[in-house]
């Protein structure tokens, strides 16, 4: 059985789990650091979802949140599930939770974006209800 909480303290546990799940989620993703997830956390806008199955953390997802002028926005973000974990609800779970959280802070849409190879979770999206949008997306890379 899946167990979601929100995730509030950069513990050695949850850092360990982010080192471990963001590399499934993305292979340019630089190694989480803890101050850098400890921002994460403590950022006002940011909500964090931990799955665990037994003692394990076996997924997460960010939920943000932010006003603009035409009202207030809702992303899910970075979502990931362990791959020995996969097909067994725990993105559903995630996300479903995701969903009612935005929904109780007063948002009116959820907004994610879904790498197109990713075809289980594209039809995860789809069977709950979000629709693909023709839009679209931009990206300028900050060069550092």
């Amino acid at each position: 059985m899946v167990e979601l909480s929100v995730a509030r303290e950069a513990t050695d546990e949850l850092v360990a789990a982010f080192r471990r799940l963001l590399p499934q989620l993305s292979t340019s993703a630089a190694p989480l650091e803890r101050k850098a997830l400890a921002a994460t956390l403590s950022s006002p806008s940011n909500t964090v979802l931990v799955a665990r199955e037994g003692d394990e953390i076996v997924g997460a997802l960010t939920l943000v949140l932010y006003a603009v002028p035409t009202g207030l926005r809702a992303r899910i973000e970075d979502v990931v599930v362990d791959s020995r974990a996969r097909g067994r609800g725990v993105g559903e779970a995630l996300t479903r939770e995701a969903l009612r959280l935005a929904a109780e802070r007063g948002a009116r849409s959820v907004d994610l974006t879904s790498n197109p190879a990713r075809v289980a979770a594209n039809q995860l999206y789809q069977r709950m209800g979000f629709e693909l949008r023709e839009t679209n997306a931009y990206r300028f890379r900050i060069s550092r």
